[in-house]
C-alpha cells in the first residue's frame, strides 16, 4: 500500500528502520503528529508481544519458560533505543502538512483484525469463517441506519452488518482493534459511512458506499471507546464522542485526517454529540444528567469550542436521549419522565405536556425528529407521537409550574412490549416508512402516513436482547437453541440461516442442554434452567420432522411445546448434564447445590448434594471410563467428583424429611494461583545461568593466566575468586529470591472437561399428545427441598390443630350441658328457678372478659382504621373511575308471563364533541356572492361616481385649454377701449356661467343615464340565488367538480356534525331510558299491588272450603337487574353475608360465587318487598285457636247458615274478580313491555346506523385534520391577498377624492389669477399711456429671498404637460417682460405716472406670486398623487393575479381533500325493494357504479324538473316581451337621434348665416383677437422652411445611397454568374467521372446509362440556366424604375 503523495520513500524507509524496526502492521505507517511519533518509539512492540502484555494478568501467563523468558528479553530491549532526532520529529510535521489524495483508498485486509493463534501452531487464520449473524446490539444508541432503499446497517459485537432486507443477504466488515465497534454514522449523501471502534486509543474508519473500501483512518480521538458519531450536514466535518474515562469531544476535517478542534465534553457519560443544520457553527451534546449548548467561535488565540451548560432551574435533573435543534436555535429536548424540554439561551423555557398534566410519552424520550413540518418523538413505551411545530416553536409558559399543556397530532401504538431506541426514514418515494430500533430485540417497519390505507407495524428481524447465556446444538440436525436473560428461548435453523421457533417466559434463562437421543430419540426435547431455579422440560413439534433440515417449506409450523417443570433450587441455574447412558440429569446453580433426577417419562427427582461453592459446570464421564461419575466445577475454585447417585426403589418415600444425599463419596479438588512459585522458579534458574556462566568465565581466565603468568596467575585468580564470592553473597543479601504468595480469593474456574479416566482440564481465568403440565411462574415458588420441609411443617401443624380441635369439643359439651341447665332450670316453677347471677362463679371475671373484649375492639379499629381509609379512598376512586362518568346504568325489565324483556341504554356523558358551540365563520373569508351581497349597490354607486369623476376630470383636461386659458398681447394692446373691454369682460363672465350651468346639467343628465354595464338589481339577485341555490350536480367524484364555498367542510365543521349526531343519539337514548325507568316502576306498583290482592285472596280462601279454592297466580318477582342501583345499598347484614361468600369461593367455582351474590341480593329485595307490603296491607284480626274451637263446638241457628252462605258466595265472587285483576294487571304490563320493545328495537337500528355514520364521521374527522394545517395556511393567505386588495382598493379611492380636490382648489387659483388681471385692468382705464409699462411691471417675474428654497425645489422638478400647456402664454410675455427691462425700472414710479396704480402694480403682484407658487405647489401634489395612482394600480393587478392563484391553488387542495373524503367507505343498509339499479331485470352483482338518493331528494329532484319547466316556459315568454321593448326602444332612440341631427343642422346654418363659418360659441364669447397665436403661425412657417430644406437634402443623400445600392448589385450579379459558371464546369466534370467510372464495367454491354444519364444531366442544366437569365432580365427591368424593390436571385431546384 503506498502512502498518499509520498515522494521522501528513502528517507521514510531509514527512518523507520532506526526506530520503528518492529512494527509488523503495514497499516500503521501512516504518519502522524509529532507526540504520536513520540510515543511510538516507547510503545511499539510485535503483535505477539502485545497480546503477551495484555495477557499479564492471568494466572498461569508465565507457566511457560519460553514465554517469561520473552518478555523480559523484550522489556529489556525496549530500553536501548534512544529517542528519533528533532529533524525526523521535522519531516513528520511536514508530512502531515500534506494533502491526501482523493483518490487513495487503504486495504482492509490490512486493516481488519485477525485471530489470535499462539507461536509455533499449524492453524491457519481462516480455520473459522463466519457465515451467518444472528445477533444484534439492541441497546447501542443509533444502531440501525439506512445506506439505501434496500440496505441496512447495524452493529453486532465486533461485526460491522450491511443487511439486504429484501434478499436477507448479509455483507460483514470486522473492526480493526478486535474489540469491538462503539458507533457508526451515515453521510448525508450516503456516499460514505464512518465506524468508531473500542480499544486503546481506537479508530474511525471512514469506508466508501457501495465499494465498501477504507477511506479515511481517524486516530487519536479517545482512550477506550468511541460513544456517538455524526456528520454536518455538507459532510465536511465529523463529531465524535468518547466514552469512559475521557469523554472527548473532537470535530474532524475527515477527508484530510485532522482533528479541527478538541475538548472534554463533561465529566460524566455523554450519549449523543449533533451538528445544528441551520447552523453548522453550533453543536449539542447530552447525556447523563446534562444537555450542552456549543459554538465554534474565533478567539484571539483562534478556533475555540465554547460550551453552555443547560440549566434545570425548577425543572429536575434528568438524563437526556433525545433532542433536536429548532431552526431558530432553540432545541427541544426529552426527559426521564416523558414530558418535552423546549431550551432557549441554555435555560427551559416551558415544559410541554399533555392534557391534564399528563405526560408526552410513558417513560423516557429517546429521539426527537424533525420531518416535513411535524415533530416526532419516540419513547420507551413504544408509542411515536406526531406534535404540530409552530405550536412548539412558539410555545411560552402560561403560568408559575411552566408547563403547557398540548395534544400530538397522531400517534401509534407499535407494541405493548417495545422500546422504541432510534428511528431512521427509508428512502421510498412517495411513502412515509420509518425504520425504528427496538431495545427490547426487533426492527421494525413502521408507516406514518396516518391515513385510511395505513399500514401495521411490521417486526421485520426479531433478536436476543442482552448477552446470551446458553447455546446448545442438536444432535441430529442442523439446529441450535439460545437463551438468554430477555425471558426468551430461540431455534434457529443455521442451514437455511433462518430462526425458526421462540417461546416466551416471565423468568430469563441461563442454561440449557439438548436431550441426547438414548433420552429422546427424534433429537426434539430440550432442558432449559432459569434465573428463579426452575427447570423446564420443552419439546419442537416440526410435522416434516426435524431431520428435514434443508430444503424445508413449512418452517412456521415448527413450534415449542411445554413438557414438564419443576423447580430443584432457589437460585439461578447456571449448569445442565445428562448422563452417559441418559438415566440421570443433573443440574446445578449457585444455590451451592447439585440436584440429580431419574429420567424417565417424566423426571423424578432423586436427591441433591451441597457444593462448596456456585456450580458453573457439570460434566459426565464419558464410555470409555470405567464408572459413571460427575464432574462438578465451581466458580470459586472447587472442583468435585461424585459417583452415580444412588435410586431407591419406593418411588414416593413420606417418611424422608429432605432431599438431602448425604452418605455420597466425594472426591474434592481445590486449585489456587501457582503464578508466585513460577516466579521462583524462573528467578532461581535464571541465577543459576548466571553462576554457570561466570563459573565458565572464571575457568577460561584461569587456564588463560596460569598458562601465561604460572603460579603468580594461580594466586592473583584466587584472591578474584574470593572477591567474586564475596560480591555473589552481597548481591544475595541485596536481592532476596521473590516470595511465594497465594491469593486468598482463588481464581475464578473458567471451564473443564475429562481427558482419559481419573484425568481431567482445566481452564483458570480470570409425538403424543401429552397433558401440558401447569407452569411454575411464580419466582416465590417453593424449591423441592423448600417443599418437603414445608409438608412437615404442615404435618406438625396439623397435629396441633387436632389437639385444639379435642379441646374445642370438650368445651362445647360443656356449654351444651350448661344450656340443658339453664333450660332445665327455666322449667322448674318461679320460686324454684335460680337467677341467671346465680350461675356466676365469679363476677368479676365476666367484668374482666368484657373488659379485655371491649379494649381488644378498641385496638382491632385502631389496627384496621389504616385499612379502613384505604378502603374508603379505594372505594371513592372507583365510584369517580366508573360510576361519576355513567349517568344511567343497564336496567333490565322482564315481562311476567312471557320471557321477553327490555333493557336500557347505558350512559355515560355526553362527549366532547356534542358539547361544541358553533364556531364563528367570521376567521374565514367570505364568498364572493356574500361580498357582492353585502356590498350591494353601495359599491356599484361608488364605481359609477369613481367613473364619473374620471370622466370629468378627462374632460377638464381637455376643456381647461380653451376655457382656463389666460389672456393674449392683442387684449393687452387694447389700452383704450376701456368701456369695450369692460362689456367683453361681463359679456365672457355672463358667458361662461351660462356654460357652467349647462355643463351641469348636463353632468346631471348623464349621471342620470345608466351604464352600459348596468344591470337590474331584481336579475342580479335572480342570478345570485340561481348560484346559490340551483348548485353544481356533478358527481363529487367526477374531476372538474368544483366544491362550492358554503359547501367546503373542514374539520370543525365536521366535530360539529359529529356533536349534534351525539347529541341526538343522547336525546334519544335519555328519552328511550326515561320510558323504560317509568314501565320498572309500574312493574314495581304492579307486583306491589298484586302481593296486596294475594293476600286479599288468601284471606278471602282462609274462610272458604278448599274444593272452592282457585288457584292463585304466582306474584312476579323483581329481579336484581331491575333494580341496579341497589347493588350499592348494604348494610351489616349484607356485609355478614358477603363476607360468608368470600369465604366459600376459596372453594367453591367463581361462577357459583356469582350467583350466591345475586341470589342474596335477589332474596334480600324479595324480603324487602314482603315486608313492605305486608305492612302496608296488613291482615284481619283472627281469632285464638281456643275461642275457635269454642265456636266450632256450637252448632249454628238457620239465619247463621244463611249469612254464612251469603258470605261464601260473595267470598267466591270476590276470588274471582281478584284472581281475574292480578291477571288483568299481568296482560296489561306485559302488553306495555311488548310495545316499548317494539319500539326499543326500532331505536336500537337506528343507533346502529348512527354508530356506522358515526364511525364515518370520525374517519372524515381524522382525514379533515390531516389536511388542516395545509388547509388553513392557503385560506391564510386568501384572506391576507383579499385584504390587501381592499385595502388598496380603498387608497386607490382615497387618491382619486384628493386629486379632484387638488384639481378644484387649482381652479380657484387660476380664477384668482384672471380676477387679479382683469382688476388691474379695470384700475388702468383706456386710453392710459402708462398701461404698457404698468402691466409689464404686474407681470415681471421677480425672486423673493422667503420663498428662495421652495422656487430651487420647483425648478428642480419636472412639470406635467398640462403646466407647460397653461403656462405658455405667461412665459412667452415674461421673456418679453425681461428683454424690456433693461430699458424699463419698475423700481421707480416714472413722472407722470399715477403713483397709486404703481403701488397697486406692486401689490398685485405679490398676490400674483402668491398665486403662482401656490399654483406650483399644488401642481407638484397633483403630479405625485398621479404617480401614487399608477403604482397603486400595479400593485392591485399584482395582488389580483396572486389572489386568483392563492385562490386556484385552495379550490385543487379542496379537490384534492374531496377526493380523499370520497374515498372513506360509508355503509348504507339497503332492503331490496330500495334498490331501482336493475340489469336485464336483476340486481348487478356490482353496485359501484351507482348512486344512494333519498326517497326525500329524489322527489324533490323530480319536482325540481316540473319546476324547471314550468320556470324555462315563463322566462321564455319574458324573453319576447323584452325583446319587443328593445325593438321599440331602439326605434324611439333612432328618431331622436335624427331630430338632433336637424338641429345641429339648423344651429350651424344661422351660425353661417350670421358669422360666415362655424364657430365656437364658447371661444367666441371669452377670447378675443389672439396675437400669440399669430407669432405662432410665423415660427409653424419658418419652421416648415427649415424642414422642407433638410427634407431636400436626405432626398440627396437617398438618391446617391441607392446609386451605391445598384452598383453593388450588379457586381454581386456578376459574381453570382461567375460562380453558377463554376459550378455549372463543375458538374460537367463530375458527371465526366462518373461516366468513365461506370464505363469501366459497361463498356461492352448496350447502350451507355451513363450517356443517357448524363444527356438528362445537361438537358435539366439548360432549362435551369434558361429560368435564370429570364430571373435576371425581369430583376434588371426592375432595377431601372425608380423606387423598385431588390428581390432575391431565384434558385434553381438543382441548386437546392
Amino acid at each position: 500500500m503506498k502512502e498518499p503523495d509520498d515522494q521522501d520513500t528513502d528517507e521514510g524507509k531509514s527512518d523507520r528502520s532506526q526506530s520503528d524496526g518492529r512494527q509488523s502492521s503495514k497499516s500503521e505507517t501512516k504518519s502522524h503528529t509529532k507526540e504520536t511519533l513520540g510515543e511510538s518509539t516507547d510503545e511499539t512492540v510485535t503483535e505477539g508481544e502485545e497480546s503477551h502484555l495484555e495477557e499479564e494478568g492471568s494466572d498461569l501467563e508465565n507457566v511457560e519458560g519460553s514465554s517469561g523468558s520473552s518478555e523480559y528479553d523484550f522489556s529489556a530491549s525496549t530500553r536501548t533505543p534512544q529517542e528519533p532526532p528533532a529533524q525526523a520529529e521535522e519531516e513528520a510535521e511536514d508530512e502531515v502538512k500534506k494533502k491526501i489524495s482523493e483518490s487513495f483508498f487503504y486495504e482492509y485486509n490490512e486493516l481488519a483484525s485477525v485471530p489470535f493463534v499462539t507461536p509455533d501452531s499449524d492453524i491457519p487464520l481462516d480455520f473459522l469463517e463466519l457465515v451467518h449473524s444472528f445477533g444484534y446490539d439492541c441497546r447501542k444508541r443509533a444502531n440501525l441506519q439506512v445506506l439505501d432503499s434496500e440496505t441496512l446497517m447495524y452493529i453486532a459485537g465486533n461485526q460491522l452488518i450491511l443487511l439486504n432486507i429484501k434478499t436477507k443477504e448479509q455483507i460483514y466488515l470486522r473492526s480493526s482493534s478486535g474489540e469491538g465497534i462503539g458507533a457508526i454514522g451515515v453521510h448525508p449523501q450516503k456516499t460514505y459511512f464512518t465506524v468508531a471502534e473500542k480499544g486503546s486509543f481506537p479508530k474511525i474508519i471512514i469506508y466508501e458506499y457501495p465499494s465498501l473500501r477504507p477511506y479515511r483512518i481517524l486516530r487519536d480521538g479517545t482512550e477506550k471507546a468511541y460513544a456517538y458519531v455524526g456528520f454536518n450536514c455538507t459532510g465536511a466535518l465529523l463529531a465524535s464522542i468518547g466514552s469512559y474515562p475521557d469523554y472527548t469531544l473532537t470535530i474532524w476535517n475527515w477527508k484530510e485526517e485532522q482533528p479541527v478542534l478538541r475538548t472534554k465534553a463533561f465529566s460524566q457519560e455523554v450519549f449523543k454529540v449533533t451538528f445544528n443544520p441551520e447552523d453548522e457553527q453550533q453543536l449539542t451534546t447530552s447525556g447523563s444528567g446534562h444537555i450542552k449548548f456549543w459554538e465554534m467561535a474565533f478567539t484571539f488565540t483562534g478556533l475555540k469550542l465554547q460550551g453552555s451548560l443547560g440549566r434545570f432551574g425548577k425543572t429536575a435533573t434528568t438524563d437526556i436521549e433525545g433532542y433536536m435543534e429548532l431552526p431558530d436555535g432553540k432545541v427541544l429536548s426529552g426527559s426521564e419522565w416523558g414530558n418535552l424540554l423546549l431550551w432557549e439561551g441554555s435555560l427551559i423555557k416551558v415544559e410541554l405536556c399533555r392534557t391534564g398534566t399528563k405526560s408526552c410519552h410513558h417513560g423516557p424520550i429517546n429521539q426527537i425528529m424533525l420531518d416535513e413540518g411535524e415533530v416526532i418523538t419516540a419513547g420507551s413505551d413504544g408509542c411515536v407521537r406526531i406534535w404540530d411545530f409552530e405550536t412548539i416553536d412558539t410555545a411560552d409558559t402560561v403560568d408559575e409550574t411552566g408547563l403547557l399543556e398540548i395534544e400530538p397530532i397522531n400517534e401509534l401504538q407499535v407494541g405493548k412490549n417495545v422500546n422504541l431506541f432510534s428511528m431512521i426514514k427509508m428512502n421510498e418515494t412517495g411513502n412515509n416508512f420509518w425504520l425504528a430500533q427496538d431495545a427490547n430485540g426487533a426492527i421494525w417497519k413502521l408507516d406514518l402516513s396516518f391515513s385510511n390505507i395505513t399500514q401495521d407495524p411490521e417486526c421485520l428481524f426479531s433478536f436476543h436482547h442482552g448477552a446470551i447465556e446458553a447455546l446448545a446444538v442438536s444432535p441430529v440436525t442442523y439446529l441450535m437453541v439460545t437463551t438468554a436473560l430477555d425471558c426468551s428461548i430461540r431455534i434457529y435453523d443455521f442451514a437455511s440461516k433462518i430462526p425458526l421457533a421462540q417461546m416466551k417466559f416471565k423468568q430469563g434463562g441461563t442454561a440449557l442442554t439438548w436431550a441426547p437421543r438414548t433420552v429422546n430419540y427424534p433429537g426434539a426435547q430440550i432442558v432449559v434452567g432459569f434465573e428463579d431455579g426452575v427447570v423446564r422440560i420443552l419439546e419442537l413439534y416440526d410435522p416434516k420432522g426435524l431431520t428435514i433440515f434443508t430444503g424445508r417449506k413449512k418452517i412456521l409450523d415448527a413450534d415449542i411445546y411445554f413438557k414438564q417443570v419443576f423447580k430443584p433450587h432457589t437460585a439461578q441455574v447456571t449448569a445442565l448434564a445428562y448422563d452417559r447412558d441418559g438415566e440421570i440429569l443433573a443440574t446445578g446453580s449457585k444455590d451451592h447445590t447439585v440436584f440429580f433426577f431419574e429420567v424417565d417419562k417424566n423426571c423424578k427427582p432423586i436427591g441433591y448434594i451441597k457444593t462448596p461453592g456456585p456450580v458453573c459446570q457439570l460434566i459426565w464421564s464419558t464410555l470409555s471410563h470405567p464408572e459413571s461419575t460427575l464432574l462438578i466445577i465451581c466458580e470459586n475454585g472447587y472442583i468435585l467428583q461424585a459417583p452415580y447417585p444412588p435410586i431407591s426403589e419406593e418411588e414416593n418415600n413420606h417418611d424422608a424429611h429432605s432431599y438431602e444425599i448425604k452418605d455420597m463419596p466425594i472426591r474434592y479438588f481445590h486449585f489456587s494461583s501457582v503464578k508466585s512459585k513460577i516466579l521462583r522458579s524462573i528467578e532461581i534458574e535464571k541465577r543459576e545461568k548466571q553462576k554457570e556462566l561466570k563459573a565458565k568465565e572464571r575457568e577460561a581466565r584461569r587456564r588463560k593466566l596460569t598458562e601465561e603468568m604460572g603460579e603468580d596467575g594461580e594466586k592473583a585468580l584466587q584472591e578474584e575468586e574470593k572477591e567474586e564470592e564475596e560480591e555473589a553473597e552481597q548481591e544475595e543479601e541485596e536481592e532476596p529470591l521473590p516470595e511465594i504468595f497465594f491469593p486468598p480469593i482463588p481464581s475464578p474456574i473458567l471451564c473443564g472437561f475429562y481427558s482419559e479416566p481419573d484425568k481431567f482440564w482445566v481452564s483458570l481465568l480470570g409425538i403424543e399428545a401429552e397433558p401440558v403440565p401447569e407452569d411454575i411462574e411464580d419466582p416465590k415458588a417453593y424449591s423441592i427441598e423448600n417443599a418437603r420441609r414445608k409438608r412437615e411443617h404442615d404435618k406438625l401443624m396439623k397435629e396441633v390443630e387436632e389437639i385444639k380441635a379435642g379441646k374445642r369439643e370438650k368445651i362445647q359439651a360443656l356449654r351444651n350441658e350448661f344450656q340443658k341447665l339453664l333450660k332445665m332450670n327455666k322449667e322448674l316453677p318461679e320460686h324454684m328457678q335460680f337467677k341467671r347471677t346465680d350461675f356466676n362463679i365469679d363476677s368479676e371475671i365476666r367484668a374482666e372478659i368484657n373488659r379485655k373484649t371491649v379494649y381488644k375492639i378498641q385496638q382491632v379499629e385502631k389496627e384496621l382504621a389504616w385499612e379502613k381509609e384505604k378502603c374508603e379512598l379505594g372505594l371513592k376512586k372507583l365510584q369517580r373511575r366508573f360510576r361519576d362518568s355513567l349517568e344511567s346504568d343497564v336496567i333490565v325489565v322482564h315481562a311476567i308471563q312471557s320471557e321477553h324483556k327490555i333493557s336500557s341504554y347505558r350512559l355515560v356523558k355526553p362527549s366532547k364533541y356534542s358539547k361544541l358551540k358553533q364556531t364563528s365563520q367570521s376567521d374565514r373569508r367570505l364568498s364572493k356572492v356574500d361580498r357582492l351581497e353585502k356590498e350591494g349597490p353601495v359599491k356599484r354607486d361608488s364605481q359609477k361616481d369613481t367613473g364619473g369623476s374620471i370622466g370629468i376630470q378627462e374632460e377638464s383636461k381637455i376643456d381647461k385649454r380653451i376655457i382656463l386659458r389666460p389672456k393674449t398681447l392683442s387684449e393687452i394692446m387694447v389700452e383704450n377701449q376701456i368701456e369695450k373691454t369692460k362689456k367683453l369682460m361681463l359679456k365672457a363672465e355672463r358667458a361662461q356661467l351660462k356654460i357652467l350651468q349647462r355643463k351641469k346639467e348636463w353632468e346631471e343628465l348623464y349621471r342620470s343615464k345608466p351604464h352600459d354595464d348596468y344591470e337590474d338589481p331584481k336579475d342580479v339577485q335572480a342570478i345570485k340565488e340561481a348560484q346559490v341555490f340551483m348548485g353544481d350536480f356533478n358527481l363529487k367524484t367526477a374531476s372538474d367538480y368544483k366544491i362550492p364555498e358554503h359547501m367546503r367542510i373542514n374539520a370543525a365543521k365536521k366535530e360539529e356534525e359529529l356533536g349534534h349526531l351525539d347529541s341526538l343519539v343522547y336525546k334519544k337514548k335519555v328519552h328511550m331510558n326515561k320510558s323504560i325507568l317509568s314501565l320498572r316502576d309500574f312493574k314495581v306498583a304492579v307486583v306491589e299491588e298484586i302481593q296486596c290482592l294475594v293476600q286479599e285472596v288468601k284471606t278471602i280462601q282462609s274462610t272458604l272450603h278448599i274444593s272452592k279454592h282457585i288457584p292463585i297466580p304466582p306474584i312476579p318477582q323483581i329481579h336484581s337487574e331491575e333494580v341496579p342501583e341497589k347493588r350499592f345499598k348494604f348494610d351489616e347484614e349484607t356485609l355478614i353475608k358477603f363476607k360468608q361468600h368470600k369465604l366459600k369461593s376459596h372453594i367453591e367455582k367463581p361462577s357459583q360465587a356469582e350467583q350466591v351474590t345475586h341470589g342474596v341480593l335477589g332474596g334480600k329485595d324479595g324480603d324487602l318487598t314482603t315486608r313492605d307490603s305486608s305492612f302496608r296491607f296488613p291482615r284481619g284480626p283472627r281469632l285464638s285457636s281456643d275461642l275457635q274451637d269454642e265456636f266450632e263446638k256450637a252448632e249454628p241457628t238457620d239465619v247463621e247458615l244463611e249469612i254464612m252462605k251469603r258470605d261464601e258466595v260473595k267470598h267466591v265472587y270476590m276470588q274471582q274478580y281478584l284472581v281475574n285483576r292480578i291477571k288483568e294487571l299481568m296482560v296489561t304490563f306485559d302488553a306495555e313491555l311488548r310495545l316499548l320493545r317494539h319500539q326499543k328495537l326500532k331505536l336500537d337500528t337506528q343507533m346502529k346506523l348512527s354508530d356506522l355514520h358515526h364511525v364515518t364521521l370520525f374517519q372524515e374527522i381524522l382525514l379533515l385534520k390531516n389536511f388542516e394545517k395545509q388547509e388553513n395556511i392557503l385560506q391564510e393567505r386568501v384572506n391576507s391577498l383579499d385584504k390587501e386588495e381592499q385595502d388598496m382598493q380603498w387608497k386607490i379611492s382615497e387618491t382619486l377624492k384628493e386629486m379632484e380636490e387638488k384639481k378644484n382648489e387649482i381652479i380657484k387659483l387660476q380664477e384668482q389669477e384672471k380676477a387679479l388681471y382683469a382688476g388691474f385692468q379695470t384700475a388702468l382705464g383706456e386710453n392710459n399711456k402708462f398701461a404698457n409699462f404698468l402691466m409689464k411691471v404686474l407681470k415681471k417675474k421677480i425672486k423673493r429671498a422667503k420663498k428662495r428654497e421652495v422656487e430651487g425645489d420647483v425648478d428642480e422638478d419636472e412639470e406635467s404637460d398640462e403646466s407647460n400647456d397653461d403656462e405658455s402664454s405667461l412665459e412667452d410675455d415674461e421673456d418679453e417682460s425681461e428683454s424690456e427691462a433693461e430699458v424699463l425700472d419698475d423700481s421707480i414710479c416714472p413722472t407722470g405716472c399715477d403713483a397709486a396704480l404703481f403701488e397697486l402694480a406692486l401689490q398685485l403682484r405679490e398676490k400674483r406670486l402668491d398665486i403662482e407658487e401656490a399654483l406650483v405647489e399644488e401642481k407638484k401634489i397633483v403630479d405625485n398623487l398621479k404617480k401614487e395612482y399608477d403604482t397603486l394600480s400595479k400593485k392591485v393587478k399584482v395582488v389580483a393575479m396572486n389572489l386568483m392563484t392563492a385562490e386556484e391553488a385552495l379550490e385543487a387542495y379542496q379537490r384534492e381533500k374531496q377526493q380523499q373524503l370520497n374515498e372513506v367507505l360509508v355503509v348504507i343498509p339497503l332492503k331490496l325493494h330500495q334498490i331501482e339499479y336493475m340489469v336485464l331485470g336483476e340486481i348487478p352483482s356490482d353496485l359501484s357504479g351507482s348512486l344512494v338518493f333519498s326517497n326525500q331528494s329524489l322527489g324533490r329532484l323530480q319536482e325540481r324538473i316540473v319546476q324547471l319547466q314550468e320556470e324555462n316556459t315563463r322566462q321564455q315568454k319574458l324573453n319576447k316581451e323584452c325583446r319587443e321593448r328593445r325593438k321599440m326602444l331602439i326605434r324611439e332612440k333612432r328618431e331622436m337621434a335624427k331630430n338632433i341631427q336637424k338641429m345641429e343642422q339648423t344651429v350651424c346654418q344661422l351660425m353661417v348665416s350670421k358669422f360666415g363659418r362655424v364657430i365656437d360659441l364658447e371661444a367666441l364669447q371669452t377670447l378675443s383677437v389672439n396675437t400669440t397665436l399669430e407669432e405662432l403661425k410665423i415660427k409653424k412657417l419658418r419652421k416648415e422652411l427649415m424642414n422642407a430644406k433638410e427634407m431636400k437634402m436626405w432626398e440627396q443623400k437617398i438618391a446617391q445611397a441607392r446609386w451605391e445600392l445598384m452598383m453593388k448589385t450588379k457586381e454581386h450579379t456578376k459574381k453570382l454568374h461567375q460562380m453558377n459558371d463554376l459550378c455549372i464546369e463543375k458538374k460537367k466534370l463530375d458527371s465526366r467521372l462518373n461516366t468513365l467510372q461506370n464505363q469501366q464495367g459497361n463498356a461492352f454491354q448496350g447502350p451507355r446509362k451513363a450517356d443517357i444519364v448524363a444527356r438528362k444531366q445537361i438537358t435539366e442544366l439548360i432549362q435551369a440556366q434558361a429560368e435564370k437569365i429570364s430571373a435576371l432580365k425581369e430583376e434588371i427591368a426592375l432595377l431601372r424604375k425608380k423606387g423598385g424593390l431588390l428581390l432575391p436571385p431565384i434558385q434553381s431546384a438543382q441548386n437546392e
